[in-house]
């Protein structure tokens, strides 16, 4: 009787979809847990949202100072300094949380000008303004420089008279800048903008010094050229607004800063 022989047992080449199968679901929770974690933080953002925004809403409410109110972000329908690009020189900067205090450690000088400058402002020949890195003190060129020149009009000198007299009363630094439009320049003095900002600003450092001795070391002055315009350059009037040299009393809290302190003037 012959012996049969033995098959051997049937090889299951399927056992891969186990693992593929338990791969899908691990995958599958992974991304269950990564959604609900992105729904939970979007519920507490809208919670201190909607915090910030009740804050702010009783703020306005109780009557915040309008120059707290203008530094440190406004209301909710005034969006303020503090909320978006800090204005001044130097690109984006993140305003500071500052207490009212130190927002308002230089409004008697911002007072003090705005009153003796009235006839000046209102011919638009100055203007006056507070913000986070200090009070600003914007010098229209119109009233102080010749078209292309950085020689000071004379004729200017009973308005540095009266700024003068509000920058001697505080000792804070000072920083002198110097701004042009875009229209590019070259002339027999000036090669661009770049020097003939820098040159404003080193005139008009030299004349506080020697006319009003205020001290050297007090002072810095910056070259910023068309980089730091107030307004658009597309209109005779914005292009006029732009050509400025800026006096900023600088804010002491402001410039003690970590912040403040890793920033260095172009020129000094």
């Amino acid at each position: 009787m012959a012996l049969r022989r033995k098959e051997p047992p049937h090889e299951n080449h399927e056992r891969w979809l186990v693992s593929y199968a338990d791969f899908i679901t691990l995958l599958f929770a992974f991304f269950v847990v990564m959604f609900a974690s992105s729904q939970t933080d979007k519920s507490r953002a809208r919670q201190i949202s909607e915090a910030v925004e009740k804050a702010l809403e009783q703020g306005k409410s109780v009557g915040v100072p309008p120059a707290v109110a203008k530094i440190l972000g406004g209301t909710i329908d005034d969006r303020g300094q503090g909320n978006a690009q800090m204005r001044g020189p130097g690109g984006a900067q993140r305003a500071e949380k500052k207490s009212p205090e130190e927002v308002l450690e230089l409004t008697p000088s911002l007072q003090r000008l705005t009153s003796s400058l009235t006839d000046e402002i209102t011919k638009g020949q100055i203007e006056v303004s507070l913000e986070p890195r200090g009070l600003v003190v914007s010098l229209k060129e119109t009233a102080f420089f010749p078209p292309g020149s950085d020689s000071i009009d004379p004729s200017s000198y009973s308005i540095l008279d009266k700024v003068a007299v509000a920058l001697k009363e505080v000792n804070n630094p000072l920083r002198v800048e110097g701004h042009t439009d875009s229209v590019p320049i070259h002339n027999a003095r000036f090669h661009s903008n770049w020097e003939l900002s820098a040159a404003r600003a080193i005139a008009m450092m030299e004349l506080l010094a020697s006319r009003y001795e205020i001290n050297h070391q007090r002072m810095a002055i910056v070259g910023y050229a068309d980089t730091a315009p107030e307004t658009a350059n597309d209109t005779p009037e914005g292009r006029a607004r732009n050509r400025r040299v800026d006096i900023v009393i600088l804010n002491k809290y402001v410039l003690g800063s970590p912040e403040a302190k890793k920033k260095k003037p172009l020129y000094r």
